[in-house]
């Protein structure tokens, strides 16, 4: 067979590409509605406006569509051939004898092809606008905490400003605390003068206060300059956890990039990468899943329509898709309490879907 693909598959692709689309756009609405209704509960909180409200819904709409996106390519494939069906144009197709798997193959053109545009779109704007809509939030509710694309987070407590490069939320045995990297501590007098830079490895928010970790200090006096080096020093602030674990970003919407460098450090120091490990996986896995999505709504888009009706195979092709995502989170569950490797536990899924729709599409020719 030939697989370079010919204008009917460019047909085809045309007609799953706009049902994907418009799919997409009315579950996105949905979906930003929803946030927006949650935000409007802390509007009043700090200087939390609704204006913030909307421009922070508006800043995550780049990831909700990348969560949304698999769910759209299904429901759009089952669309798409539906309506080619109901027009009796696959059967057109079939009786000039293009095969059932050229025209599946045809469907999955434009999936697989907004499936790489997801992947790209997890890779640049959903982290960048996470990042935003997350500086927004903060330092309207807060005014002392703001994250920034270039220099990371910044906070003040009272006269002391601190300045981290990174940070994460880390678990083990069931513990969870906030730990920052790259921290810099600046100190002014009341003159507005600096009296002292400390600059730590990371900092540590464990049993309810800041441990400082590899930190240097330097005191600037009228005349001298004093340096003193310390493995640990508890740092005495207000400074809530709460606060910097919300400004902090979550393993889901970090780069591949970013859970890697993550994943290093915390094997380099013994600490569990689980969590890290589950998101950096989950994002190169995430097209065969759309595919295979895909794959499981050929079988219900070349049924007859006198078998039950269009309606009934869509919702049976919706309710399979959901399913398998609801199969597919109970297996990286269960990668994370039996410790079996999660590449494992998300290969095991679409396989187990795949070979069950192949079956279905050979019976049914």
């Amino acid at each position: 067979m030939n697989l370079r693909p010919g204008r009917l598959d460019f047909y085809l692709a045309r007609a799953v590409l706009l049902a994907t689309a418009a799919t997409a756009a009315v579950l996105l609405s949905f979906d930003l509605v929803g946030a927006l209704l949650n935000e409007l509960d802390e509007v009043g909180e700090g200087g939390y406006t609704l204006s913030h409200a909307f421009l922070y819904t508006l800043y995550t709409s780049p990831r909700r569509l990348y969560e949304l996106f698999p769910t759209s390519a299904l429901i759009g494939t089952v669309l798409g051939l539906g309506g080619l069906a109901a027009r009796s144009e696959l059967t057109a197709m079939r009786a000039v004898g293009v095969s059932r798997l050229r025209i599946g193959l045809g469907a999955l053109l434009s999936s697989a092809l907004l499936a790489g545009l997801m992947v790209v779109n997890a890779e640049t704007a959903a982290p960048q606008g996470e990042q935003s809509a997350q500086t927004v939030a903060n330092s309207a509710k807060a005014g002392d905490v703001v994250m920034a694309r270039v220099s990371g987070l910044w906070a003040r407590d009272g006269n002391t400003f601190l300045n981290a490069r990174d940070g994460q939320r880390r678990e083990l045995d069931g513990r969870a605390w906030t730990e920052l990297q790259g921290v810099r501590l600046f100190e002014f007098d009341i003159d507005g003068r600096l009296a002292s830079l400390v600059v730590a490895r990371t900092a540590e928010h464990r049993d309810g206060y800041w441990t400082l970790h590899g930190l240097r200090r330097t005191r600037f006096d009228r005349r001298s300059v004093q340096v003193e080096e310390l493995d640990t020093e508890r740092w005495q602030t207000t400074l809530g956890d709460e606060l910097v674990s919300a400004a902090v970003k979550r393993p889901r919407y970090m780069s591949s990039h970013e859970l890697r460098r993550n994943i290093d450090y915390l094997e380099r120091n013994g600490l569990d990468a689980k969590a890290f490990e589950n998101a950096y996986w989950a994002r190169w896995f995430y097209p065969l899943n759309v595919v295979v999505l895909c794959l499981s709504a050929l079988p219900f888009a070349f049924g007859s329509l006198r078998s039950g009706g269009f309606g009934k195979r869509l919702f049976i092709a919706v309710v399979i898709g959901v399913g398998y995502l609801l199969a597919q989170r109970l297996v990286v569950s269960l990668s994370d309490v039996y410790r079996f490797d999660a590449r494992l536990a998300y290969l095991l899924p679409p396989a187990v879907l795949m070979a069950v729709c192949w079956g279905l599409f050979g019976r049914r020719d």
